[in-house]
């Protein structure tokens, strides 16, 4: 598997990276939106193979006090390779130097990470667009 890695978001393919978050399936997210949220965050990755977008992810961080991982997609072909490991890996090694890095991952998918080292927050708290389907999904509680 011969893999390109690019860190910028120049040249990317909007459209491309939308199904890719389709295909992987992690939901619909807008060329718009994904350009939005890729160009603000500090640290991103994007795989290609062929020049076929494959593995993406990004990390919303300060530079020194906090570093957040989200939005980690693998295309289906390429789920079970290896790669979303590396792509965790690449954001990781990215992130070094924060206090903390934040995680946060789809129900279901917490023992992948945890084998990075992360661990389950017990204070953590969040406010979603849509709180009643979130609950329904599994990513909020209101225990």
């Amino acid at each position: 598997m011969s893999l390109e890695w690019k860190h910028s978001t120049d040249g990317i393919d909007w459209e491309e990276l939308s199904a890719l978050y389709r295909a992987a399936p992690l939901g619909e997210k807008s060329p718009l939106h994904l350009q939005k949220v890729f160009s603000n965050s500090m640290f991103k990755c994007f795989v290609y193979e062929n020049a076929k977008l494959v593995a993406v992810g990004r990390a919303l961080a300060d530079g020194a006090d906090c570093s957040y991982i989200c939005d980690i997609a693998v295309s289906p072909s390429h789920q079970g390779t290896g790669l979303g490991k590396q792509v965790v890996s690449n954001l990781m090694e990215k992130s070094c130097g924060h206090k903390k890095i934040i995680l946060y991952a789809v129900p279901g998918k917490e023992p992948f990470y945890r084998k990075f080292g992360f661990l389950r927050m017990k204070t953590a708290m969040a406010i979603f667009d849509n709180q009643k389907q979130q609950v329904e999904k599994g990513y909020l509680s209101e225990a």
